[in-house]
This record gives C-alpha cells, sequence and structure tokens, in this order.
C-alpha cells in the first residue's frame, strides 16, 4: 500500500474547481462592493456630523463649483444636536440612506423647539422610550436638526438603519400640516434627496413600514400624500 508524505496535502480534482470557484467568487463580491460606493457617493467631508448651511463658512463666489452644486436648494436649518445617550442619540453609524421617512408628531399645537426637548430630557428619564428624529419642522416652517445624518435616530422601526426621519408639528387633530410646515417640508426633503442621491420615490410615510397611522392626514388622504409627492418631485427636478 501506497502511503502519503506527511506535511503534504494532495486536492483531487474536484477539490481544485471548489477552491477556483471559491476565489471567482470573492473576485466578484469585490467587484460588486466597488460598484455600489461608486454608484452611491458619501457626502462631502463637511456633512461628517450634520447638515448644516452655516458650515458652508464661505460665500457662494469662493465656494468650489461642486460645494456650491451640493448646497443649493438647502433650507435654512437650526442646527441643536441632541446630547448622546441611549434613549434618543445612542450614537449608532448610519452606514447608508436608503429613504426619507416623514412622521407626524401626534401632540397637535406643539412646537419644533417642545419636540426636539423632550428628545433632549429622555436621555434623563427613567422612562423606557426610544424616541427620536433626524429632523422637525415646526408650525411656522422652522426646522431643527437634532440628529447627525451620519447617525441613525429612533424613528422608523426597521427602517432605523438606513433612513433619514422627518417629525412634522401640526396644528390640530386632523394631523394637516400649516402651509408653512408643509412648504418647508417639501423643500428640505428634496433636498435631501438631491444630497444622498436619492430619488422622490424614496420618500416614504412611516406608515408604509409599519401600517401606523403616521402621518395620519397623509395616511387618511391617499390624495393628499400623492400630491406631497408631486410637490417634493417638482421641487427635487428643479435641484438636479
Amino acid at each position: 500500500m501506497r502511503r502519503r508524505k506527511k506535511g503534504k496535502i494532495h486536492l483531487g480534482q474536484t477539490q481544485r474547481i471548489l477552491l477556483a470557484a471559491g476565489a471567482v467568487l470573492l473576485i466578484l463580491i469585490l467587484v460588486l462592493a466597488v460598484i455600489r460606493t461608486r454608484r452611491r457617493p458619501q457626502p462631502p467631508p463637511l456633512q461628517a456630523e450634520s447638515i448644516r448651511p452655516e458650515d458652508k463658512n464661505t460665500s457662494s463666489e469662493s465656494m468650489s463649483p461642486e460645494e456650491a452644486a451640493y448646497w443649493a436648494g438647502c433650507p435654512e436649518l437650526d442646527v441643536q444636536l441632541l446630547t448622546p445617550n441611549a434613549h434618543s442619540r445612542p450614537q449608532l453609524p448610519l452606514v447608508e440612506i436608503n429613504g426619507i421617512v416623514i412622521h407626524y408628531t401626534a401632540n397637535p399645537g406643539s412646537t419644533a423647539q417642545e419636540n426636539r426637548d423632550y428628545f433632549e430630557n429622555l436621555g434623563s428619564s427613567d422612562e423606557d422610550l426610544y424616541v427620536s428624529s433626524h429632523f422637525v419642522i415646526g408650525l411656522e416652517g422652522e426646522i431643527i436638526q437634532c440628529i447627525p445624518s451620519s447617525e441613525m435616530s429612533y424613528a422608523s422601526n426597521d427602517r432605523n438603519t438606513d433612513t433619514l426621519a422627518i417629525e412634522c408639528c401640526h396644528p390640530d387633530e386632523s394631523g394637516a400640516f400649516t402651509p408653512a410646515t408643509y412648504s418647508a417640508l417639501v423643500e428640505l426633503t428634496a433636498w435631501l434627496c438631491k444630497a444622498f442621491d436619492l430619488t422622490p420615490d424614496d420618500v416614504i410615510r412611516h406608515y408604509d413600514i409599519t401600517g401606523k397611522d403616521c402621518p395620519k392626514y397623509f395616511v387618511e388622504h391617499e390624495d393628499a400624500w400623492e400630491r406631497l409627492k408631486s410637490d417634493i418631485t417638482e421641487q427635487y427636478m428643479s435641484l438636479v
């Protein structure tokens, strides 16, 4: 009987084929990863912490063409980032952004500042609640940013990990937005679509994820939702 020498590995033809196939598969995976990275470019370095127009630091005349194109159409934002905490700003990375989720506060008459401060106070509360949003739009159209665009918020359940969340204030139980809130929502959402290589097709309601009646008016009035999507599309097309 012929004995194999110790320390040598004898591969049959089948094993060699499997190893070659594995190598080819690994190469394909790497190629697809490169293609995906190129297809969805990352925001400029000034976006690392948050979206804030004042970070431009220079006049439009002295900005590079790339910077000017990026910031074109960005609405005025009041950046009030939450203090890092487990209940509203866990500082978990938002690895990619595949959509924008529209919410309503379900707290008639409350302001953007009050909702932002509610998220902030959860950090020192004993309540077992985990709630926040990247942006809150107020009754007069003011926009407060609470969470950096590079971090996850607690707003959209299973889509927390790959979406930006926008909470909208409303004056009464119907959940309808004021004209100022509506206009600011259209402007912000369209710009976010442009900034993060999305389209209006990537804009959804909280309802579309969980079936929750949120944003209430735009769930109960499908025509209003379609009109909102149309207005966002029109604004988006003016930016791209």
